[in-house]
């Protein structure tokens, strides 16, 4: 923070000069310490104002978002921490990010203008560094609910991302003041994209007690009060304006495929995906309605990924059935490993791996989204230019 130094000057008045003199004098010193002093607030105002008043984003969410914090939790079974993880993003390496490429996020991020926050637990992460970029709590294997995602034993619950902001807020309170940590957090933008997993790796597992204590309405219905009581922390925290990611055809991703009788897309899943949607964009249609100075909004692909995986070739995919990583006919491979082979051209293939969208499906669902609600660009019928350091790399001959 700049510092402005006033500085108070006015001539010596002597007592010599009589009493006219010297109470026109007092008076000369009076207006000049009360100008002097409105000067001083104006500048402290004008310093409140100007404190990294840069917009940032703060990301809550899963798999689909994280670009890093689970390689920090060394006991976590939801790595994306080895080859061919990140190979079309930067010098393609393992970076966190559970795809090929860029997650929706980064995409719609790079779509937007704003910058890329990083991990929470990446070491070089500073308040400095918040200020700048903001900061991404997603963890690969978390959800809405505690319980969910168990067997990766470690992973950050929506419940626990929250906790970790408001860490982050005292963080920032601390270097700012109140009024200026307001200022900040009010202007970002917040991202929350979970779900699935309260669904895959929970309710449509029978090892989790929710799968034999609810049915398909009570737990939507369940999850929605969670995520309520969630939301409005978030708003308490000083969240104002807020986006809810929805669910797409998760019935659809190859390892519900290949799990089922048939080969083909499990339904349930994917009408439990639907429900989902249905209630969630009632719940933001409602908070956004009732809460004061807040814009909460929800937005889903469904309906585009589902066309997707239905006509691959309408959208210039060949494929939308399998994983571009895998290792053959042993399936499910649940992650992509340095053993996996590729597919020949990866921009064709609409999942990465079991589980996951391929940078390029990230890219039209990020289209999607940027067009649901409402960004600049959001019309334009060309996908944005990927940023220099998530540009798609040349993919290798199938082995």
């Amino acid at each position: 923070m700049k510092t402005h130094n006033v500085y108070i000057s006015s001539d010596t008045c002597s007592i010599e000069q009589g009493k006219f003199h010297h109470h026109l004098c007092s008076l000369n010193m009076k207006l000049n310490v009360r100008w002097s002093c409105l000067l001083c607030l104006v500048l402290i105002g004008i310093a409140i104002e100007g404190v990294q008043c840069k917009v940032v984003q703060f990301i809550f969410g899963d798999s689909l978002s994280d670009v890093g914090n689970n390689m920090y939790l060394s006991k976590s079974l939801a790595q994306a921490n080895l080859p061919f993880y990140g190979i079309d993003f930067g010098k393609g390496l393992p970076n966190g990010r559970f795809t090929n490429g860029r997650t929706v996020a980064d995409i719609i991020g790079d779509n937007t203008g704003l910058p890329r926050p990083p991990a929470f637990l990446d070491p070089s992460l500073t308040e400095d560094v918040i200020l700048e970029s903001g900061v991404n709590y997603a963890s690969g294997g978390g959800g809405i609910l505690n319980e969910t995602g168990g067997y990766f034993i470690q992973r950050f619950s929506l419940w626990k991302q929250i906790e970790l902001f408001r860490g982050t807020t005292e963080l920032i309170t601390n270097k700012l003041g109140k009024q200026a940590t307001d200022k900040f957090i009010g202007e970002a933008n917040f991202v929350v994209a979970l779900g699935s997993n309260d669904f895959i790796n929970n309710y449509l597992m029978p090892v989790y007690s929710d799968s034999w204590k609810y049915n398909d309405q009570t737990f939507v219905r369940y999850l929605m009060e969670t995520l309520q009581k969630q939301l409005l922390v978030l708003h308490n925290l000083g969240a104002r304006k807020l986006m809810v990611f929805g669910l797409g055809p998760m019935g659809c991703i190859p390892l519900q495929r290949v799990l089922s009788t048939t080969g083909q897309c499990q339904e349930r899943a994917n009408k439990l995906a639907i429900s989902f949607n249905k209630a969630a964009s009632q719940l933001l249609a409602n908070l956004d309605s009732r809460l004061p100075n807040a814009s909460f909004k929800f937005g889903d692909a469904y309906d585009v990924v589902d066309n997707v995986i239905r006509n691959p070739n309408n959208y210039g995919f060949d494929n939308a059935d399998s994983p571009c990583c895998s290792l053959g006919r042993i399936r499910p491979a649940l992650t992509c490993l340095p053993a996996s082979t590729l597919c020949s051209d990866r921009s064709k293939y609409v999942f990465w791996d079991e589980y996951h969208p391929s940078d390029s499906a990230n890219q039209l669902i990020a289209n999607e989204l940027i067009k649901k609600f409402g960004f600049l660009g959001g019309g334009n019928s060309s996908a944005p230019v990927p940023a220099p350091e998530s540009a798609i790399a040349p993919s290798p001959d199938e082995e």
